[in-house]
């Protein structure tokens, strides 16, 4: 049995980014860059009005200018440069005409005719965004190892830039098993329980922008098993195996691997819950089979699933993002494994939940994050500083 940081450990050393794939930009959300980009353009392509207004060559002695054109969004007047004396009606976003050095707000113009003059005295470069401003044509724009993100769509594609070259995500399948389990959609017969793994799984891996490609549910038998295991490792990049791999007679999951080639690289891990953690791989794949019990399914996801995925799509800031908090009341620590408790933060203060069992999943659906306390640590005082995980 092994540390949690142990466990990490080897996760991060095997969990090695390979591929990579051209993805249009509008469809590469939560994908990390693979290689530099490089604006084609300026940004702003041209001097570019701030505000609604008019645009001038501003002079020191000229109180009165004429107004001799109109300049909107994507609509300039043809050839137009102003001279001294001269001012062009403009609107926000609009292409600033030669010779303009300078917007004055509508708010603060005059208009007679065809004249303005101002309520207050305009300064050069008012009001106007240079052309390159944001950006110049050829300078990096979006460094590798980078996740796209919304805001990141929307910079790319003013750039006019609609490819990327991103790490391709896992291919994940994940197999449950156990003749215990039957589908939410029917009454539930005595002596079984509803299957949540395959759907809670599921949910938690399209909430970090992962895909599952099949989920299988196979009964507590040995050959399909094997049977099941084996094709769904021919199918995927990553296999998440819930249930079986304890060492119950009806626990097959742990002899199927190992006739399948599977390396071991860890089997449980010294915490609660999920000490009965496998991890393994065949070839370029990688093999985690998590407890049954949904909650401890659940942390070991986050704890360690996770950092696996992030890892193998190019994300160096793998898996949940953790901080230390204040715990809010007493907490004593017994036994001699680690703990993940369930716990609900405001940031700054933690509670740590009740019904902590590896086979409820009630209070992890109110918790925002995972309290790790170490072994052996006693009473923890109101106040103490705890490693929290956020998710």
């Amino acid at each position: 049995m092994i540390s949690v940081q142990e466990a990490l450990d080897i996760i991060k050393e095997n969990a090695v980014k390979r591929r990579t794939e051209l993805r249009l930009v509008t469809e590469s959300l939560n994908y990390v860059v693979a290689k530099d980009l490089f604006s084609p353009i300026d940004m702003p392509p041209f001097p570019q009005s701030a505000m609604d207004g008019y645009a001038i060559q501003l002079s020191d002695t000229t109180a009165f200018h004429q107004l001799v054109g109109e300049s909107a969004a994507g609509n300039l007047t043809k050839n137009l440069e102003l001279k001294t004396g001269e001012a062009v009606r403009i609107f926000t976003g609009a292409a600033v005409p030669k010779g303009a050095n300078a917007v004055i707000m509508q708010e603060q113009v005059l208009v007679s005719g065809n004249q303005i003059s101002f309520t207050k005295q305009p300064s050069v470069g008012q009001n106007i965004r240079p052309q390159g401003e944001q950006i110049t044509k050829a300078e990096l724009a979006y460094r590798k190892d980078l996740k796209i993100t919304a805001a990141s769509i929307g910079y790319l594609a003013g750039l006019g830039i609609t490819e990327v070259l991103v790490h391709k995500k896992p291919v994940i399948n994940i197999v449950v098993t156990g003749n215990e389990l039957v589908k939410p959609s029917i009454d539930l017969p005595y002596g079984k329980i509803y299957e949540s793994n395959s759907v809670m799984l599921n949910a938690v891996l399209q909430s970090y922008g992962y895909e599952v490609n099949i989920i299988e549910h196979v009964k507590d038998n040995y050959q399909q098993t094997v049977d099941l295991i084996k094709a769904s490792l021919t199918s995927s990049d990553v296999l998440l195996l819930s249930g079986g791999i304890s060492v119950g007679d009806y626990d097959f999951v742990s002899k199927a691997l190992a006739e399948l080639d599977v390396e071991q690289l860890f089997y449980k891990v010294k915490q609660k819950p999920g000490k009965p953690l496998f991890f393994g791989k065949t070839k370029d794949k990688l093999v985690f089979a998590l407890p049954g019990n949904p909650a401890a399914a659940l942390t070991c996801f986050y704890m360690y699933v996770l950092v696996a995925l992030d890892l193998l799509s190019g994300n160096q800031n793998s898996g949940l993002s953790n901080t230390t908090t204040l715990l809010k009341a007493d907490f004593e620590v017994r036994g001699v494994r680690d703990l993940l408790l369930k716990g609900v933060t405001d940031f700054k203060t933690t509670e740590i939940l009740g019904m902590q069992s590896s086979a409820m999943l009630r209070s992890f659906s109110e918790a925002n994050c995972i309290v790790y306390l170490t072994q052996n640590s006693g009473l923890i005082k109101a106040g103490t500083e705890v490693p929290t995980y956020l998710f």
